[in-house]
């Protein structure tokens, strides 16, 4: 272990103004089974120590996965040089701390990790079990467990000490079926840090249905429909945009809600937030990487621009208190969500006169365009007329642009899930986008 005392010391002696200590570790537990055998099994723990320092008011920075006394010296004298090489104008800035801190609860589940693993390899193998017998049309199965334990200590020169630990897991189901004509995949995943989440009945029944309504799906013919989004889909879309939303983003010109705090950039039934206290995700903390107090915030509430999300540096720039969104040296939301609606999924699916029922979208960060908005991507799904389902859908693209289509979401579906982008959303009906298929 560093004796950070120690390096705060070396570095006072040595000219630093202010020090802080970032060290992250973590265990991470990976079983992987192809048809019914264990294909891989891993357990990996991973080390890091970021050392940030404010030498003639510019900040040096020393990255390492080796902890030890020793290096103190090396540490000291690379942040120095470091901090002479830098020559951007940000203020350097180490944060005295804030008043309080939220009390996160459940964030580390100790049950999960004393669970036997042969009990989660077990679990395993009976749900590649489950696959293969619930249709002969399933041809191959591939099952996964990835488990995390994190731990963060910040302390930094001006009394700031900050702890966090967290662990979750995930299960992930995948298939292939195939009939005499055609051959589909199916795939999904559970995430939680209680291993009794865990159904893996209903997971095997959910992906497997979905491979096999889609055996024999083709394009449609290209026009305008109307587009009910899954949750699933809907999180791969707004992967491609959540950058959108950070102050640095948007200070460089490479945002398109840039100039847009205030104005409605979509529908009043979108509100979409940042909730660092979401129970059983691992990204969940009371402190960001700078020790800012993290927060609930709206990022767009009833469709309105509410907020950027904020570090220390950007927030200085635009004169406000930084947001806690500062990791790894830039920005994000610590767990991005658009909240659940009133409307059951029944209820949406039966609005649908004509339209596309989207379940699955590629390629999302090829084809989208974050200053602009603009997005061109692969999609599959199910036609839907008159409220019913017709047939399956693929080998078409849906085209449109972000806040175009947040403004033209006319129903919120009231479920939602945690996917593994780290964004939780409800299914959403959009009025109309330009499909192109045959």
């Amino acid at each position: 272990m560093l004796n950070i005392d120690k390096l705060f010391q070396v570095a006072k002696e040595k000219g630093i103004q202010d020090i802080q200590v970032y060290l992250s570790t973590s265990t991470n537990l990976s079983v992987e089974i192809f048809e019914g055998e264990v294909d891989k099994y891993e357990i990996a723990d991973n080390t890091s120590l970021t050392v940030k320092g404010v030498f003639n008011n510019k900040m040096g920075v020393y990255s390492t996965e080796v902890i030890s006394d020793e290096l103190i010296d090396e540490i000291v004298d690379t942040v120095i040089a470091s901090a002479k090489v830098i020559d951007s104008d940000d203020d350097a800035i180490i944060y005295e701390g804030d008043d309080q801190y939220e009390e996160v609860e459940g964030l580390y589940n100790d049950d999960l990790t004393q669970l036997d693993v042969a009990k989660k390899i077990e679990t395993l193998k009976k749900m590649d079990q489950k696959f293969h017998n619930f249709d002969k049309r399933v041809k191959n199965v591939e099952t996964s467990y990835t488990e995390t334990i994190n731990s963060i200590l910040l302390q930094n020169s001006k009394g700031l000490k900050l702890e966090n630990k967290a662990n979750a897991s995930y299960i992930v189901g995948q298939v292939i079926v195939a009939d005499e004509n055609d051959q589909r995949t199916g795939f999904d995943v559970k995430i939680t840090n209680d291993f009794n989440d865990y159904n893996i009945d209903e997971l095997v029944e959910e992906i497997t249905n979905d491979a096999l309504n889609s055996l024999g799906a083709q394009p449609v013919p290209s026009k305008n429909y109307e587009i009910l989004f899954s949750g699933l889909s809907l999180a791969t879309l707004f992967s491609a945009f959540q950058n959108v939303f950070s102050a640095q983003a948007v200070q460089k010109g490479i945002s398109l809600l840039k100039g847009k705090l205030g104005e409605v950039v979509g529908s009043e039934l979108i509100n979409v937030v940042d909730d660092p206290f979401m129970k059983k995700s691992a990204s969940s903390r009371s402190f960001d990487d700078e020790g800012v107090a993290t927060k609930h915030k709206y990022l767009i509430k009833n469709g309105v621009l509410n907020t950027y999300l904020h570090n220390l540096v950007t927030a200085k720039k635009d004169g406000v208190k930084s947001t806690g969104n500062g990791f790894g040296g830039g920005i994000r939301a610590v767990n991005m969500m658009i909240e659940p609606g009133l409307t059951p999924f029944d209820e949406m699916l039966a609005s649908v006169k004509d339209g596309i029922y989207i379940t699955n979208v590629q390629g999302a960060h090829a084809g989208a365009n974050p200053v602009s908005g603009d997005f061109s991507l692969q999609a599959a799904g199910y036609y839907v007329v008159d409220g019913k389902i017709v047939s399956p859908v693929a080998l078409i693209t849906v085209a449109g642009n972000f806040l175009e289509m947040l403004k033209d979401v006319i129903l919120v579906g009231n479920e939602s899930k945690m996917t593994y982008y780290g964004i939780t959303c409800p299914a959403v009906k959009v009025k109309s986008m330009i499909v192109s298929g045959k």
